[in-house]
């Protein structure tokens, strides 16, 4: 067991919830830190606020993980006039790293969405809208024996997960056959001289838009000068990814038992509904945060209701006028389920990387809004 460095932990969360999963206009990824300081203990809470930020260097973090950005549109300055400033004085006065999960958490198997749709019963969840999916294609590499293990962590972060499986991969075993040249400074053999190494040939899916960082690290990895490995399209392709997620319940339900239900699995202050009380439900929409801009994408692909939060006037209206009910539960609600779940998963990752780190939920974060 070794503690990770915050590099390891940016490739860790990389993995949970890929960068290039975010939306355009986001920011997602390390916000602040060093990438080669050790990190033992980690928070994660939803809002990087002044709350998560001091609970977080109270309970000797040395990285919190948030849902929302710390850093959302671009600095000028870094003061303590203002206080993003005075927040990330007090970060780097403490050695904090601030890693946010956003929208490619949104998104992301496993995520906010999904999180969601499992803790309202939803059947068969599948995205909403899509955004795109995942194309791969199958790396296979030979290295001495004994390098198996340093490759495959170096590469993990590229490969997709297959259904509930991570870091798949085959492993067989053969004999490599080189003559180094002049010049060479090889691992094993010497130059001028004709030989054979009992290698391993390793083989997996690698994601298609990552081969030139998969390379990357390969070489920064391998122990020979020139690693031989060859890239292979396939026709192997993930499923599709995408915003929001649409399921069903077991069985319809009136739209105003089905928020009352809504408000007490969430714990939710209080929700409002846009429509017919009595409707009766079964094909839900769902999307944490801010979700009314997928509105039609729920109407097209019949939904009866579509639950998110920071509903407006004019939304509401417009939902009515498309025939789909409209649940606002809050944006807060909707989303807190996240410091749970990518708690839960971190532990995890962490785990089977055999590193030694602590992983703290915070539970200090309330509603903004106040329900009279």
């Amino acid at each position: 067991m070794i503690t990770p460095r915050l590099s390891d932990l940016v490739g860790i969360t990389g993995k949970i919830a890929p960068i290039h999963f975010a939306e355009s206009w986001d920011n997602v990824g390390l916000q602040l830190g060093d990438p080669v300081a050790q990190v033992s203990r980690i928070m994660v809470a939803l809002d990087p606020g002044r709350p998560a930020i001091e609970a977080a260097i109270e309970a000797g973090c040395q990285l919190l993980v948030t849902h929302h950005p710390f850093i959302f549109s671009p600095l000028k300055k870094i003061t303590a006039a203002d206080e993003t400033g005075r927040l990330t004085i007090l970060a780097l006065k403490h050695d904090l790293a601030i890693i946010s999960l956003h929208t490619n958490l949104d998104i992301a198997h496993g995520g906010v969405n999904d999180l969601l749709a499992g803790h309202l019963g939803l059947q068969g969840a599948q995205p909403l809208k899509i955004t795109g999916g995942e194309e791969y294609v199958k790396m296979v590499l030979f290295a001495p024996r004994g390098c198996e293990e340093k490759l495959l962590s170096a590469l993990s972060p590229f490969m997709p997960l297959i259904g509930n499986y991570r870091d798949c991969s085959y492993q067989a075993e053969g004999t490599g056959r080189f003559t180094p040249l002049a010049g060479a400074k090889p691992f094993v053999g010497e130059v001028g001289a004709g030989h054979a190494e009992p290698e391993s040939r390793l083989e997996f899916l690698i994601l298609k838009e990552r081969i030139g960082a998969a390379v990357t690290a390969l070489k920064g990895a391998h122990p020979y000068e020139e690693p031989a490995y060859d890239l292979y399209p396939v026709l192997n392709q993930g499923p599709p990814r995408g915003l929001g997620r649409i399921g069903t319940l077991a069985a319809p339900v009136a739209a105003a038992i089905f928020a009352r239900e809504v408000r007490e699995r969430l714990g939710a202050a209080g929700v409002r509904l846009v429509g017919d009380p009595e409707r009766q439900v079964k094909k839900v929409a769902v999307c944490g945060g801010s979700g009314v801009s997928l509105l039609h994408d729920a109407a097209r692909k019949g939904a009866d209701i579509l639950v998110t939060g920071d509903v407006k006037y004019h939304e509401a209206r417009e939902a009515e006028a498309l025939g789909v009910a409209l649940l606002d539960a809050g944006h807060f609600a909707t989303e807190r389920l996240m410091v749970q779940g990518l708690g839960a998963q971190l532990k995890d990752a962490i785990a089977a990387r055999r590193f030694e780190a602590e992983v703290v939920e915070y539970q200090g974060e309330q509603e903004p809004f106040s329900f009279w």
